[in-house]
């Protein structure tokens, strides 16, 4: 995985990265415990993570020995905002379209 991103966008693009953010989102966890639940290596499981974490959509924190991964909330924010922009401006142009056809004769 060689390329890096910095878009939220992009990096839930990859199926792993999406599991992984599942994962975060039930509790914060370290790579160890996400790896064990997955059929990625551990150090996949780092790399996605250092993904998500570029992105905005991770954050990490040492406890001990141990790297302790948990979700950004608000990355998480700023995605749901773009998210509802966009099912506003949907929402817009279905009642638009809706109110068009019943003006018509």
């Amino acid at each position: 995985m060689a390329t890096y991103v910095d878009d939220a966008w992009t990096a839930l693009g990859d199926p792993s990265r999406r599991q992984i953010l599942r994962r975060l989102a039930e509790r914060p966890c370290s790579v160890t415990e996400i790896a064990e639940e997955l059929p990625i290596s551990r150090p996949a499981v780092s790399q996605h993570l250092r993904v998500l974490k570029e992105a905005g959509l991770v954050l990490v924190r040492p406890q001990g020995t141990r790297r302790i991964y948990e979700v950004d909330l608000q990355g998480l924010a700023t995605l749901r905002e773009e998210l509802d922009q966009f099912w506003g401006r949907a929402l817009e142009n279905f009642k638009r379209l809706v109110e068009e056809e019943t003006e018509q004769p």
